[in-house]
């Protein structure tokens, strides 16, 4: 993505008035537009993928990024995580290796994002059927748990007071690119960006669009709840680990309703 960095060679001396005064030149001045943005044309037309949102949350990001030295830290952390997460993503979609190539549970993500504290990743979820959707989701609880019991004892021995929790929200809908396809946008990622932050979660997914009954797994790794997803609606379906809301302070499981 392009960076706008005058370099001392893009200013000028100038004489204003009686005064001299160093100013950015006019050729430099115009680079400053959309382009920077690094999402292409952006006059071309929305194309509509049906997607599946992942939103990974860092928990306590900010709090870490106030420590003492924040330079010698955050940057290393930040590489550490971000190729972690990858390999994590890839590993989780992997089911065996050939010699002629790997087959995939589901197909890799499409898009991938990082997000400043957390990653956006998508999935075309019309490249799948039911199944590579419930496989999508069951990797994404494995990242977040992969994150506290493989991530975090390696890199508490390389920074101080890492972030103690990776967060996720999941929902499945439409999205739209953006310029080139170099971003997107949809109500799944708000809603996936919104439900991360539930109180008491680490992972949670949206209801909709998600075959769940003809699945035994889920039957024994979820509790389906009402909840209110601000800005989206006051009775949103949301899946949570039974594991995770056994262990809710009645305060927190007060903020969920019976279907």
């Amino acid at each position: 993505m392009p960076n706008f960095k005058p370099k001392d060679s893009d200013h000028v001396m100038a004489e204003i008035g009686d005064r001299k005064m160093i100013l950015l030149s006019a050729s430099v001045y115009e680079r400053f537009d959309s382009s920077l943005l690094g999402l292409g044309d952006l006059t071309k037309q929305a194309a509509p993928t049906d997607s599946i949102a992942a939103v990974f949350d860092l928990e306590g990001f900010t709090n870490f990024c106030k420590q003492i030295e924040p330079h010698l830290s955050v940057p290393l952390f930040l590489r550490e995580f971000l190729e972690w997460t990858m390999a994590a993503l890839k590993k989780a979609m992997t089911q065996s290796f050939h010699h002629e190539g790997v087959r995939l549970w589901s197909p890799l993500p499409y898009f991938v994002k990082f997000m400043g504290d957390g990653l956006l990743v998508l999935w075309d979820a019309s490249k799948t059927e039911d199944i590579g959707h419930r496989n999508i989701v069951i990797a994404a609880s494995e990242i977040c748990e992969g994150y506290v019991g493989e991530f975090l004892p390696d890199i508490r021995s390389k920074v101080v007071d890492p972030p103690p929790i990776l967060r996720c929200g999941l929902a499945r809908g439409t999205t739209f690119s953006v310029g080139d396809g170099n971003d997107y946008v949809g109500s799944c990622i708000n809603m996936a960006a919104r439900i991360q932050k539930i109180r008491g979660t680490t992972f949670v997914f949206n209801r909709r669009g998600f075959d769940l009954e003809s699945d035994d797994r889920f039957k024994e790794m979820i509790v389906i709840k009402r909840f209110t997803v601000r800005g989206i609606g006051d009775n949103e379906l949301v899946a949570l680990l039974k594991h995770e809301y056994g262990k809710m302070s009645p305060d927190d499981k007060a903020q969920f309703r019976d279907p």
